[in-house]
């Protein structure tokens, strides 16, 4: 076994959901999916391809129909990409990790943001990348914040690879347009391609239609590559499919990572996301309405508990809060489940800079269950 292997930690989120196995009393919030299912027509389109026969091999690159589709939808949020950018993965995991193998020698300089969701450093780290921190800071009300001058130090022309993901995969933290601008042109600088993770674009709660994206401040030629889900935005989670939008002239080399890992995404899961986006004009803010007022119920009940220190996101379906005596997040967590039955992710499975954090996954289709959990944090202090 490789050494980059044997030393990839195992999942903290999961050691703490392993702890609760087999019991139906835990109220479970430490996975980030919502507990609804996908939407019927979604199901039906996958269901009448199942039927139809289509259990072949499609293109790498994606039903030719539904990568239009997908440039049609991002022409709508952020402009026309044009024809020759999209591909489509199995998973937005697997289009990070591709995006990792088209850039990412071993040896390479990779800097990532942090709190960070850990698959993000780990796929360069097994590629034999150097990964660099960047930390991310809470103010006194729980609102995580980004040091612009620390990152732009830390970003040199040894940097091979920035990797960002906001709205962000614990803390709810999001990028500015201004500072998405700065931090462009800072890469432009130093050559550095920027890998941003925008899976949580559309649960967005701020102006507009989504959260500020990089393909609102950039050209089709600069060094980006931005990441998609339907896991998050279309409820899709099983579903494994995602994508890329690439630079230009980078699509056939995307082709042929594509042959080399997954072939293709199924034909079926594809015709589900076709449906999806037909629909995304309605489902899409429907979904975004009822998680504001998921997040409204939790954030506003934990604001009463004595000590708790947690901000409101303008984005994502996280809660991150600070509750005393929870030095040890991966105990406490543990602790949590075990003699109080709310099962909630430790801070420190987003890296270091998250140890003395809980995050809560606040999209559920029944808010009251949501306050049950927070009666039982309640019951839980002091820790």
């Amino acid at each position: 076994m490789r050494d980059s292997i044997a030393r990839l930690p195992g999942s903290k989120i999961r050691e703490v959901a392993n702890a609760g196995l087999g019991r139906d009393d835990v109220l479970a919030f430490w996975f980030g999916e919502s507990d609804e299912v996908t939407p019927l027509e979604v199901r039906e389109a996958a269901s009448a391809s199942l039927a139809r026969g289509e259990t072949f091999y499609s293109h790498n690159l994606g039903l030719a129909e539904l990568r239009d589709a997908l440039r049609r939808y991002t022409a709508a949020l952020h402009g026309d990409p044009g024809d020759d950018r999209i591909a489509v993965t199995s998973a937005g995991v697997n289009a990070l990790m591709l995006a990792a193998q088209l850039l990412v020698d071993a040896g390479d300089e990779v800097v990532a943001v942090a709190p960070i969701w850990p698959n993000l450093p780990a796929q360069a780290e097994i590629l034999g990348a150097r990964v660099r921190r960047v930390s991310l800071s809470p103010g006194a009300d729980g609102a995580w914040n980004l040091d612009l001058d620390a990152l732009r130090a830390a970003v040199t022309p040894a940097t091979r690879l920035l990797l960002l993901n906001a709205p962000n995969n614990p803390t709810g933290w999001t990028l500015t347009r201004d500072e998405q601008q700065a931090i462009v042109e800072h890469c432009r600088r130093t050559g550095t391609w920027i890998v941003a993770d925008e899976v949580y674009e559309r649960l967005w709660y701020g102006p507009g239609k989504a959260a500020p994206s990089f393909l609102d401040v950039t050209s089709p030629d600069d060094r980006l590559i931005v990441v998609h889900s339907f896991s998050k935005s279309f409820l899709m989670t099983g579903w494994r499919l995602g994508w890329l939008v690439l630079p230009r002239g980078h699509l056939d080399a995307m082709g042929t990572l594509l042959e080399f890992n997954s072939s293709c995404a199924p034909v079926f899961v594809q015709r589900g996301a076709l449906a999806a986006l037909a629909t995304a004009d309605d489902s899409v803010p429907a979904l975004v309405s009822r998680l504001r007022h998921c997040r409204d119920t939790l954030c506003g009940a934990l604001a009463t508990l004595p000590g708790v220190r947690q901000a409101t996101p303008v984005g994502g379906m996280y809660a991150f809060l600070q509750v005393p005596g929870a030095e040890d997040s991966l105990a406490v967590a543990k602790r949590l489940v075990t003699e109080h039955g709310l099962g909630l992710a430790p801070g420190a499975a987003f890296g270091p800079e998250g140890e003395g954090w809980l995050r809560w996954c606040f999209a559920s289709r029944d808010p009251a269950r949501l306050l049950q959990g927070v009666e039982r944090l309640r019951l839980a202090l002091p820790l």
